[in-house]
């Protein structure tokens, strides 16, 4: 099991270097790519019907066309609310046929899966976004990996017992401050020479932090779903991790956060 989920792991990360370091295109597919197996494992972990997810397929391919081809934010909330309505529509001429429920899953697995990790290309397409889009890795996996140092040595209070028993207050502070120090490091180790700006490491150490908070609920927030439905993965595509949302379940929340503080922070740090 240990190789195999290493392997697997190695292969992601290639998978995500390459695509995000080539932007466009690549990214722009394997993201709308992993958008589709994200939403098909939410829909079928709350029980989703079939109609509604062959609805919600057309409106993720939709909204990913006019992301790569316009990048218009109007025209994508717009998309997003064009969705809701197709929703309803369907609700409504197909009654009884599909619960309110499922109607609200289809559109929370929309909204959680696939326009949340847009904004992984989102990221990557801003002026700065070659070297902006790794501070999504640094604050899902440099966390992770912070965070379980810290709670193995010296993690002794349990911050939630019932949703995560494994993890604790000194963990999950050592990961925020973990990934700001890492995220200080990448901007004067890498970004500061590239841009030619000296003040730009304070920004990716407060992006990274807040990442790194962001990340952690997350994966609780995922870890909860799966205890609410009774199931260990949310499916198996991942040999030794488990579906896309066991493995991105960070990440899918740290993108957008790494997203709007950039575009916030970074002309403050004089990098745009």
């Amino acid at each position: 099991m240990f190789w195999t989920r290493l392997a697997s792991g190695i292969v992601l990360m290639l998978v995500a270097l390459t695509t995000m370091s080539l932007g466009g295109l690549p990214l722009a597919l394997i993201s709308w790519a992993v958008s589709l197996i994200a939403f098909k494992e939410l829909t079928n972990a709350l029980k989703c019907g079939n109609g509604l997810e062959i609805l919600g397929y057309g409106g993720i391919t939709g909204y990913y066309l006019l992301l790569y081809f316009s990048g218009s934010h109007t025209l994508l909330f717009m998309c997003i609310v064009g969705i809701f309505f197709a929703f309803l529509f369907a609700y409504v001429i197909s009654f009884p046929k599909f619960h309110a429920n499922e109607v609200m899953v289809a559109l929370f697995a929309f909204l959680y899966g696939p326009v949340l990790l847009s904004f992984v290309y989102q990221t990557r397409m801003t002026t700065q976004g070659f070297y902006m889009v790794w501070m999504i890795l640094i604050s899902s996996w440099g966390c992770d990996t912070c965070a379980y140092v810290v709670g193995k040595l010296i993690g002794r209070k349990k911050i939630f017992p019932v949703l995560s028993p494994k993890k604790s207050l000194e963990g999950c502070i050592g990961g925020v401050l973990g990934t700001a120090l890492i995220g200080w490091l990448y901007g004067c180790l890498f970004v500061e020479k590239a841009l030619g700006d000296e003040g730009i490491s304070w920004m990716l150490a407060v992006i990274c932090a807040v990442g790194a908070v962001m990340s952690m609920v997350g994966d609780l927030a995922a870890s909860g779903i799966k205890r609410n439905v009774e199931i260990k993965d949310y499916g198996k595509l991942i040999p030794g991790h488990g579906g896309i949302m066991d493995r991105f379940d960070s990440m899918i929340v740290t993108a957008p956060m790494t997203y709007f503080l950039t575009i916030l922070l970074l002309p403050l740090a004089g990098g745009s």
